[in-house]
């Protein structure tokens, strides 16, 4: 089993980014997201998610990630909290998905997102395996796929790569493609 010491190595030297093909998610444009709901963390404070709930306010970005602390979640963690106003501003609601325990995404919440959009613990998988997100290669841990979800539960937009450096300029640029388009 590989451990998150050997998991920030490999992100810190690029090479599990670089050593696995990108994948596609098995969800894709025009599919309709399946609902869950599940404990989060936004600034430290335990909530509950519904996805339902938060497309009834407007779009969600949700986005999976392998493990907190990690050097590519957090550089991931950053832009979207770094983006964070301007999905608002789009009307969209940043998620961030993993397996991660909600004690650790307590702390993570606060520090790697800066308490700017929450993050769920998916703990069981049960997300993940909805939206094939799951790393094919290590199994415990959820791949980075980002989704883009219009309000009536249909995916606009997906992205597969573990390199965090495109997901949050992807997600953006598709919200506003999608925005343009609804007029």
């Amino acid at each position: 089993m590989m451990d998150r010491r050997h998991l920030l190595k490999l992100a810190a030297a690029g090479s599990l980014a670089g050593a696995l093909p990108a994948a596609r998610a098995a969800l894709d444009v025009g599919d309709k997201a399946p609902d869950f709901n599940a404990q989060g963390s936004l600034g430290g404070k335990v909530f509950r998610f519904s996805l339902s709930e938060a497309l009834k306010q407007g779009p969600v970005v949700l986005y999976f990630y392998p493990a907190a602390f990690s050097t590519g979640c957090t550089v991931e963690a950053h832009q979207f909290a770094e983006a964070t106003e301007q999905f608002k501003a789009l009307g969209a609601t940043v998620i961030g998905v993993s397996h991660d325990d909600i004690d650790t995404l307590n702390k993570f919440s606060l520090t790697e997102c800066r308490s700017k959009f929450a993050v769920l613990a998916d703990t069981d998988q049960t997300i993940m395996k909805s939206y094939d997100a799951v790393l094919s290669l290590k199994p415990e841990y959820a791949n980075r796929v980002s989704y883009v979800i219009a309000p009536n539960h249909t995916i606009v937009y997906q992205y597969t790569s573990l390199n965090p450096f495109k997901h949050v300029a992807n997600t953006m640029a598709a919200l506003k493609g999608w925005k343009t388009a609804q007029g």
